[in-house]
């Protein structure tokens, strides 16, 4: 093969083998390669579904290459699924457990065969798989990770014979555990933060009851009440203080006590102390009962 027949390219590699395959030929060499021949007709079945090639299938091994690496982990999957299904109906001493290991690397192209380390790393990475697992390497994690549907465990660095540097594999769940919980929905978000607010609510309503609500009035007493109560009700328009203490400004306190009486004084049915009566206090810290018991403040 020359430079220039040299055909490159990144791809996705599938390998597969069966694990405990010398066990099981020792056991039942018929069994073994009759139950065998099933599972690789489907296996190849499937890697044409999920638009993939097989390569190579020599023994208990199967190669298989993919130009998407979802493509490849989704068929996988379905491969282990289906050899659970199966292997359930099986006696014990029947049942294929099979090992899968996917890369994504560079690999050279010869007419239908495949060679590269992208293929070696595979390999290695379908060694550290348990019976009917999947591992894959850091290069497929990176291009599927953001599948929902797939659901991974990281089993950190691995030094594989005859790769120079380490590969970082995880293991794919797979079975009952690939259950994969759900993101929030935004109106779960929306819910939580409407609950937060009510919380916050609560407790800023029960900190100002204890510690800023105003200590309750005590009621005037009617027995010392400069006059008899009127029959509608009544109010005293306390003079407003300038904050600031510019007494310059005095004269805007003042009319604003003034517009207020003379506005509420054109209602019928409300009685309005005079001005001339509350005003007599002015600056003064003037106690509510004061108002109503002093005389002073009844002046017309």
């Amino acid at each position: 093969m020359t430079q220039e027949t040299t055909k490159r390219k990144l791809t996705a590699i599938l390998s597969a083998d069966v694990k405990g395959y010398s066990r099981l030929m020792g056991e039942n060499e018929v069994a073994t390669i009759q139950t065998l021949t099933t599972y690789r007709e489907l296996m190849t079945t499937l890697i044409h579904k999920h638009r993939g090639r097989v390569v190579d299938s020599p023994g208990d091994n199967l190669l298989a290459e993919f130009t998407s690496v979802v493509d490849a982990v989704r068929c996988a999957v379905e491969i282990q699924e289906e050899r659970r299904i199966r292997n359930a109906e099986l006696p014990e001493n029947k049942r294929i457990q099979f090992r899968i290991g996917i890369n994504l690397g560079d690999v050279v192209q010869e007419e239908e065969r495949i060679y590269g380390d992208g293929i070696n790393i595979a390999a290695r990475v379908e060694g550290l798989a348990e019976g009917g697992g999947i591992c894959i390497s850091g290069t497929v994690y990176d291009s599927s990770k953001n599948k929902r549907s797939l659901s991974y465990e990281s089993l950190g660095e691995h030094t594989v014979n005859n790769i120079t540097e380490p590969v970082w594999v995880y293991r794919m769940r797979v079975g009952p555990e690939a259950v994969v919980q759900p993101k929030p929905r935004q109106w779960h978000k929306a819910a939580l933060a409407v609950l937060v607010m009510l919380i916050v609510a609560a407790g800023a309503w029960a900190i100002w009851h204890v510690s800023f609500r105003p200590p309750p009035i005590e009621p005037a007493s009617v027995e010392k009440m400069a006059s008899p109560l009127p029959d509608k009700p009544s109010i005293a328009v306390l003079p407003f203080d300038t904050m600031s203490g510019d007494q310059t400004q005095e004269y805007i306190a003042d009319g604003i006590t003034e517009h207020i009486i003379t506005a509420l004084s054109s209602e019928p049915h409300l009685f309005v102390v005079a001005r001339n009566s509350t005003c007599t206090d002015k600056g003064k810290a003037v106690n509510v009962q004061h108002v109503a018991e002093d005389p002073a403040f009844f002046m017309l």
